[in-house]
């Protein structure tokens, strides 16, 4: 939370900007955001740096401001344009194992929109909710129970985080809509001169399709907001599934490790088919076991977790080499003929254990398996135990790679992973989220934040798990703050075109180039 400070102490002074234009800079803030807050000194630094910090690049801000309205968000930028100091954007900063809430260039300031934090609208008859980029999944979740809406949400692994910076770092779900970036339906924008624009249908005034119509006339925008730096989103649309009248959630537990390639071929034609609704969560033992219980029950010497210990856990706790989680929606005898389906598709590996559990679609969180909530749409903290598995001091950082939804692609992704993980020492808790079309590789590295060593250790690691991917064809989604230069230096068509053309934009939207620059491996002209 944002606290109230009288404190003038400033923090870092970002690069191209002087000790004088950032204290003017503050003293503009305290001045305009009457209703809002400014921090600094320590108090800035309090929540928003990076918790899970392995790095020396230190990502920290001079000030935080709080806006509480558009018309703040404005003030903000503008005041940031006429003194050059350069703003880092985050919703509720939640972006846990990315980064957090620390800025991509230290001595930027922090513009913390969680004081935003209305549910503008939900319409039951269309499905969709109008929301300020502080409303956390729980918070949406809280509002559609305690009004009685016959809506589903989507919700992450952790529900703590924004609806809004969720999506826009192309962040997932699980139930059938579980994909934001394609059920996010029209934005407000400030631009980094103060401008603000509607896109979509919001572009004609009192237009009653905004959130249901993606387009508009003319060039669609809303995707040049996605993990960019060219504007401030201040609401968006969110479309929201009928709630249905059951929910059936599926375990499947392969038995040997070489089961991967069979288990995504599987899933990969139902999921296209539409038969599986929502997209498939494939964790290895140590991946599911990460969630509900600590590694020094079963191992506690130094290295990566060695076989017999693995077994021991997959016996006690009933676990699969791989575990595949997934559901299906829909009335009763629909539920019956797509898990017919399933079954029978799953019969051809071997020893597979098939385990299910049915809900009724309006369950609440004391009636569904924690592990199941997910898919159920009920926001949970259940997971942030993961990033405790090492032991010390909790904290971890995520890999995430993408490729196609093939069995050849997961297992050559999971080799090239898990070789590097285990070299450096560290258990390779991963797997993937299988969608129709593509599948993303997903490795927790959990390590001890007081360790000097396991922090050194995560800091070379990275760069050559983005080599070892390059090579192999491969390249991450997602990145933390110290490695999105390396993962944009990866996209390199035609001498790096792309980037070439993010510059450009960047140039016409942010001549000054003061909205976090560097995300993305986006930069201002002056600090490239």
């Amino acid at each position: 939370m944002l606290r109230s400070t009288s404190q003038s102490t400033t923090g870092p002074t970002p690069p191209g900007c002087t000790t004088d234009s950032l204290a003017a800079a503050i003293t503009a803030f305290r001045q305009t955001l009457t209703a809002g807050q400014v921090l600094t000194g320590e108090a800035a630094g309090a929540d928003h740096t990076d918790p899970y910090a392995f790095t020396e690049d230190g990502f920290l801000p001079s000030a935080v401001v709080g806006p509480t309205s558009v018309e703040e968000v404005q003030d903000v930028v503008r005041i940031a344009g006429e003194h050059r100091v350069p703003l880092w954007t985050v919703s509720t900063g939640r972006n846990l194992g990315y980064g957090g809430a620390a800025p991509r260039v230290s001595g930027s300031v922090v513009v913390d929109l969680q004081r935003m934090n209305r549910v503008l609208e939900v319409n039951t008859e269309c499905g969709y909710a109008l929301v300020e980029p502080g409303v956390r999944f729980s918070d949406l979740y809280e509002h559609l129970r305690s009004n009685d809406y016959p809506l589903l949400m989507s919700v992450p692994d952790l529900g703590l985080g924004s609806l809004i910076g969720n999506t826009l770092e192309r962040g997932f779900g699980y139930t059938p809509y579980g994909d934001h970036s394609t059920i996010q339906c029209g934005m407000e924008i400030v631009l980094a001169d103060g401008d603000l624009v509607r896109t979509g249908m919001g572009a004609m005034d009192g237009n009653s399709a905004w959130s249901l119509y993606k387009g508009g006339f003319g060039p669609g925008h809303d995707s040049l907001m996605y993990q960019s730096n060219f504007g401030i989103v201040t609401k968006m649309g969110i479309w929201l599934m009928p709630q249905p009248e059951h929910v059936t959630v599926c375990m499947a537990k392969a038995r040997d490790e070489s089961d991967l390639a069979a288990l995504v071929d599987t899933l990969r034609p139902l999921l296209i088919e539409g038969t599986i609704q929502s997209n498939a969560v494939v964790g290895n033992t140590l991946a599911v076991a990460s969630m509900i219980t600590d590694r020094r029950t079963w191992y506690d010497g130094a290295g990566a977790m060695p076989e017999e210990a693995i077994a021991s856990i997959c016996h006690a706790l009933g676990l699969g080499r791989w575990n595949a989680r997934f559901a299906v929606y829909g009335s009763k005898e629909l539920v019956e003929a797509r898990l017919t389906r399933v079954r029978s598709r799953f019969k051809g590996i071997r020893g597979l254990e098939f385990v299910t559990t049915e809900y009724a679609g309006d369950a609440t969180a004391d009636q569904v398996h924690p592990a199941d909530r997910a898919q159920m749409g009920i926001p949970s903290t259940d997971l942030i135990r993961m990033a405790g598995w090492r032991g010390g001091t909790p904290a971890h950082t995520d890999f995430s790679l993408v490729c196609p939804p093939t069995g050849r692609d997961a297992v050559a992704q999971m080799q090239l992973i898990r070789k590097r993980v285990k070299g450096y020492g560290f258990d390779y808790a991963g797997g993937f989220t299988v969608n129709p079309r593509h599948a993303i590789a997903l490795a927790l590295v959990s390590f001890d934040r007081d360790s000097d060593d396991e922090r050194a250790k995560v800091a070379r690691m990275f760069p050559e798990l983005i080599s070892d991917a390059a090579t192999a064809g491969y390249a991450p989604y997602r990145s933390h703050l110290a490695f999105m230069d390396t993962i944009a230096d990866q996209y390199g068509f035609n001498d790096h075109a792309n980037r070439r053309l993010n510059q450009r934009l960047k140039d016409a939207l942010d001549p000054s180039g003061i909205l976090s620059p560097g995300k993305q491996g986006i930069w201002p002209p002056l600090m490239r």
